[in-house]
């Protein structure tokens, strides 16, 4: 999915280099320690050196929990440092664009949350910025790294379902109403918290991108879906079904399956697979009931981002490819009637 004149398209990290990339963080976010300080912790090739958070003092209680060098007084100074090589955006995704932008301009290579962007306009200017400057911008699909996801996407790629009819793909969790995940202008909404995952895997399982045919939402605050389900159609007559929502009574449920004309493979909890999960297969060459074993999601994604630095070869959730999932989630959310996210929509 990703085209070859993304490779090498932004400086690299020395192979021979002795130095560990030095991360600086903006925010003290709660997906933080699991999503980079404890992968990080891991490896002798990058250290978490910086934090800045709108609270000082809360960025100083985070260093101090989590034995991270310095606190920045400001996300400005922060991305602007020359003592940090990469900065992480874990920022709330209305903010995602500007600060990535501000730190691409900087000079510092970008590992973005997801989504990249409120919308695909900022995505697109996101990813001509790190071009320009000769950056790496990367999405945290952490999923997309996971042993679980080469394993499907091989069996796919074998063939094993003959021609692939239909894809569906489900995430479903329990956010409370007070999250900022229900506030529009920071970019909230169950298709942009849960659901970009879904768009993202069925694109990867078909290998081509959709349309939106249609789409229903049920809304929390004005124009924030609480849960909303699209209907795709792929290049060749492949249906498609993403559906997300943040009103499961508890814990998450979420699911891949994909049907071809010579059987199905099935996918329980895709996006977490560390927290446990299945891969079934029954069709007409193959039996497959297994869980594939490996480390935290988190772990093999910094273990790209490294090696897309190291290598120059453009990682799976490049820049462009985040573009991609991005108008999906605009024609999802145009054809359910809500606004698109941010100032571009």
């Amino acid at each position: 999915m990703l085209p070859s004149s993304l490779t090498r398209m932004f400086s690299t990290i020395e192979p021979g280099a002795q130095r560990p990339l030095r991360i600086g963080m903006l925010g003290a976010a709660r997906i933080a320690p699991k999503a980079l300080l404890q992968p990080a912790a891991q490896r002798d090739d990058v250290r978490v050196v910086a934090v800045a958070a709108r609270d000082v003092a809360r960025a100083e209680q985070f260093a101090a929990e989590h034995a991270i060098e310095r606190v920045v007084a400001t996300y400005e100074e922060l991305v602007h440092d020359p003592g940090i090589d990469v900065v992480y955006n874990p920022l709330p995704n209305g903010l995602h664009a500007s600060w990535t932008l501000r730190a691409l301009e900087a000079g510092k290579h970008v590992l973005c949350e997801k989504p990249l962007a409120n919308n695909a306009s900022e995505g697109e200017a996101m990813v001509a910025a790190a071009q320009r400057v000769g950056r790496l911008l990367m999405e945290a699909f952490h999923y997309a790294y996971h042993p679980l996801t080469d394993r499907w996407r091989s069996l796919l790629q074998q063939c094993v379902l003959g021609e692939i009819v239909e894809v569906r793909a489900s995430f479903r969790t329990s956010i409370p109403a007070t999250d900022i995940r229900y506030v529009l202008e920071l970019g909230g909404g169950a298709t942009m918290d849960l659901g970009c995952y879904c768009i993202h895997a069925v694109r990867l399982a078909v290998g081509s991108e959709p349309k939106v045919v249609r789409a229903r939402a049920e809304q929390g605050p004005p124009g924030i879906d609480r849960e909303l389900s699209a209907e795709l159609e792929f290049p060749g007559g492949v249906r498609g079904e993403v559906v997300s929502a943040m009103t499961l009574a508890e814990g998450f449920r979420g699911s891949l399956r994909v049907v071809g004309r010579d059987g199905v493979l099935e996918v329980e909890n895709p996006t977490l697979p560390h927290l446990g999960h299945r891969l079934r297969v029954e069709s007409r060459t193959m039996k497959v009931d297994e869980e594939v074993v490996g480390r935290t999601s988190y772990d093999y994604q910094l273990e790209a981002f490294v090696a897309a630095l190291r290598t120059g070869e453009a990682p799976l959730t490049s820049g462009e490819d985040s573009v991609a999932n991005l108008r999906v989630i605009d024609a999802a959310y145009a054809a359910a009637g809500l606004p698109l996210r941010g100032d571009g929509g």
